[in-house]
């Protein structure tokens, strides 16, 4: 488990990458269009091999600035460029605001 150890005036605050990946897992549920923010098996091959269950959300911590990998399931019709917008935009956002930590980049994976 990676932290993040952001010393202030008079003490220290920890937040761990689990927190970060939770708050960017909610932030991009709450996207109308995304049904689950869940990995999926690799493809074909992925139904016919055992595959390795990934992370929904995958956080790097450098420096204290953080760059998110989160994993989509779309809703049927939607528009993936539009909705992948709104998700990075969201995650950014939200993750920026609970934790102070600044968000370089958010990969989405449909």
């Amino acid at each position: 488990m990676d932290v993040l150890d952001t010393g202030g005036a008079g003490g220290s605050l920890q937040i761990s990458t689990e927190a970060i990946s939770k708050i960017a897992q909610m932030a991009a549920m709450e996207i109308e269009g995304v049904a689950d923010t869940r990995a999926c098996a690799a493809g074909v091959r992925g139904l016919f091999r055992r595959v390795v269950p990934q992370k929904p959300v995958e956080v790097a911590l450098s420096d204290d600035v953080a760059e998110i990998t989160v994993s989509i399931q779309v809703c049927l019709g939607v528009r993936i460029p539009a909705l992948c917008e709104r998700v990075q935009e969201n995650v950014k956002a939200a993750v920026q605001s609970m934790t102070g930590i600044t968000v370089s980049k958010v990969h989405i994976t449909v």
